[in-house]
């Protein structure tokens, strides 16, 4: 059963939009326990695009090398450029749809600082005043205390004044 892959398809040459209902691969896929895929009609390269982005392991889709032909196919069909680039987004889709696992990706980790924040004065702080909510806040850049340490920096007593915005260290 490996082998089999159960395409969704509309008939209408070319599909209006409307009628595709890219959803039933998710209800064959959940019926049968096999990979699904697409054979598209529609005109265009967005929902095979799609049809990845939902699952499909497969897509089907005509190719012509003059629309203007006669038959119904020929309408429907993607030109060789046109082919390419739908081969292109679906492969890039692919890459885009990553493994499902929510973590700072590898491009992502020289962000870090300049995204996450560090606990800050709101106001002047003087020498020996305790923090509380109303003199520290939250701002970037994440290059001090993060706020996850919030609680163990409430009621602490500054060892030093510091400035509005200035980075709060223990």
């Amino acid at each position: 059963f490996e082998k089999i892959t159960i395409l969704h398809c509309n008939t209408e040459y070319p599909t209006p939009m409307e009628d595709v209902n890219l959803n039933a691969m998710i209800t064959i896929n959940n019926a049968f326990k096999l990979r699904v895929g697409y054979s598209d009609h529609t005109l265009g390269i967005e929902v095979p695009i799609a049809a990845v982005a939902l699952g499909a392991k497969v897509i089907e889709k005509h190719f012509t090398l003059d629309k203007t032909m006669e038959g119904p196919d020929h309408l429907a069909s993607l030109s060789p450029d046109e082919f390419k680039e739908m081969v292109c987004a679906i492969r890039n889709i692919e890459k885009a749809m990553g493994n499902g696992i929510k973590k700072p990706s590898i491009s992502e980790l020289k962000n870090k600082p300049i995204v996450r924040k560090s606990i800050v004065a709101s106001l002047s702080i003087e020498e020996g005043e305790v923090f509380s909510e109303n003199n520290i806040c939250a701002k970037r850049p994440g290059i001090g205390i993060s706020p996850m340490e919030w609680d163990m920096v409430i009621g602490k007593k500054a060892t030093r004044k510091f400035l509005p915005d200035e980075i709060i260290n223990l």
